[in-house]
Order: C-alpha cells, then sequence, then structure tokens
C-alpha cells in the first residue's frame, strides 16, 4: 500500500480546517483533488463533441458492473471500471460502423445496461441494498490504492492530452476533414472514450450515477460563460472544478450542513454557472 503520509500533511498545511484532520478525509480530499481536473478536461471536450449523453450511458453501466463484481465476489472497485470500459469502447466502435445517428446508437446503449443492471440486482435483494452508495456517491469511503490508481489515470490523461489536445479539436470540428490530413481518427476516438470511461467510472465514486454528468458537464459549461478563447475555457473549467470539489467536500462536513458530498460538489459547481451565467450577460452588455 503507498504511503500518502507526506501528502496528507501538506494537506492539512493548506487547508488548516478541523474537519481535514481525519485521515478518511484527507483521503477524500486528494483523491477530489486528482479527480476533479480530470473531469474538468475530458467535461470540456465533452461540451464541444456533444457528447454528454455518451458519459451518462457510461455513468448508468456502473449498475452492471457494481452488481456484478457483488454476486460473483468481486470488488465493485475493479469490475466497475472495467465495465464501464467495455462499454464505452463498444459503443465507440458501433458508433463508427453503423448508419444510425450517435444518440440512437448510445441509446440503445443506455437502455441495454440499465435494463441488464436493474436485472442483476432484482435478483438478489442485499445486492440492491450496497448499490445505494454508487447511486448516492461515496468519495469519503476512497482507498490508498484507489488513490494510487487515480493517480496513474491522471499521468495517462496529462500525456494523451498533451500530444492530441489540438487533434482531437480537429476531429471534433471535422473527422472526415482530420482524416484527410492524416490524423488517425478512429485511434483518437478509441483513446478519448477509453479515458473518458474509466474517469466518469472514478466519478461515480465522488457524486454518484445522478450527478456524475454533472461533474463535466456543469463546469464546462460555465468555463464556456467565463472564457473568450479554447484555452481560456480549459483553465477556467479546471478553476471551477477544483474550487467546486475542495468547497464542497468542506461544506458538507461542517455541522450545520451534514449534506451529501457530491450533492454539494455539484451544488457548488452551479452556483459558479449562476454566476458565469449574470457574467456573460454584463460582458455582452458591455459589448454592445
Amino acid at each position: 500500500m503507498p504511503d500518502l503520509s507526506t501528502i496528507y500533511q501538506i494537506i492539512s498545511y493548506i487547508l488548516p480546517f478541523e474537519c481535514l484532520k481525519a485521515g478518511f478525509m484527507q483521503q477524500a480530499m486528494i483523491g477530489l483533488i486528482l479527480l476533479a481536473p480530470m473531469a474538468a478536461v475530458m467535461g470540456v471536450q465533452v461540451v464541444n463533441f456533444r457528447m454528454a449523453f455518451f458519459s451518462d450511458a457510461i455513468s448508468h453501466s456502473a449498475f452492471a458492473g457494481v452488481a456484478l463484481g457483488l454476486i460473483f465476489s468481486v470488488s465493485p472497485h475493479w469490475t466497475m471500471p472495467l465495465f464501464g470500459l467495455l462499454v464505452g469502447l463498444a459503443i465507440m466502435a458501433v458508433q463508427r460502423k453503423s448508419t444510425l445517428s450517435s444518440d440512437t446508437v448510445i441509446g440503445v446503449f443506455f437502455s441495454a445496461v440499465i435494463a441488464f443492471g436493474l436485472a442483476v440486482v432484482s435478483r438478489d435483494r442485499s445486492v440492491a441494498r450496497d448499490m445505494q452508495r454508487f447511486l448516492y456517491g461515496d468519495i469519503l469511503t476512497i482507498s490508498n490504492n484507489d488513490i494510487l490508481f487515480l493517480l496513474i489515470l491522471f499521468i495517462a490523461l496529462l500525456i494523451f492530452q498533451i500530444l492530441s489536445y489540438n487533434r482531437l479539436l480537429y476531429i471534433g470540428i471535422n473527422p472526415t476533414l482530420a482524416k484527410a490530413h492524416s490524423i488517425r481518427v478512429a485511434t483518437y476516438q478509441y483513446y478519448f472514450a477509453g479515458l473518458l470511461s474509466l474517469i466518469v467510472m472514478f466519478s461515480v465514486w465522488a457524486v454518484g450515477v445522478l450527478l456524475v454528468t454533472a461533474m463535466l458537464i456543469v463546469p464546462a459549461a460555465a468555463a464556456r460563460n467565463f472564457a473568450r478563447s479554447a484555452g481560456a475555457m480549459f483553465w477556467w473549467a479546471l478553476l471551477v472544478s477544483l474550487t467546486s470539489a475542495i468547497t464542497g467536500l468542506i461544506i458538507s462536513a461542517q455541522d450545520w450542513a451534514n449534506t451529501a458530498t457530491g450533492a454539494t460538489i455539484i451544488l457548488v459547481a452551479c452556483l459558479w454557472f449562476m454566476i458565469s451565467v449574470i457574467f456573460s450577460f454584463i460582458r455582452r452588455d458591455s459589448v454592445s
């Protein structure tokens, strides 16, 4: 098991809140600091590529992944991301080969994974009770091994974005033209779908199935209102996502709040979005 005691001390020094003295809260904070930037980066591209429905389908496959793990006595922390990855790559494969629209293909998979998950859960009532924490999210149960995996995923995403950010923008604008310019469209789309699937699955731990799409979309939507360029949107999304995650965790731990961590994080992000809407109105009026 990795030793993260030094990082815990840094967290408690930078954020000297009483609630962050507990070890599980420090673990949750580190997990969110790793997860929030990944969700922000992918969220910007999800908004630009109009893939919100795709991420929704992946998040709902968590039901089936968790249920399979619980039934076969395998840790859901393994079965959930693996099943989500499989569904994400399958959607991309069928989407590329089929003449159907993207929304139609995603809709079919969306229905299939929910139906499969409910069918599996309905066979065992004890499994249904265990599913609740994945429905609402529970970042406070994250372990050191989970954090290590998030760190590996963070590095993989960072390398992928450095090497392919501009190519992904090109593909998002016009895949046919990108292919004509010798960009391996299929390769980048599969890599993007795979990384997005894994990030969505880990986001389910933080905010739950019901709110995971919001963790991707809301910071990116707020960033679009604040930013004047694609680069600025990227940095604004990071700011909104990180501050929402940190503030949401701290607020949820207060006695006067005592709210679900995932829901509080999304509420803070939605507050950012409302501020961004007001900001865009003011900027538009000043320009006109």
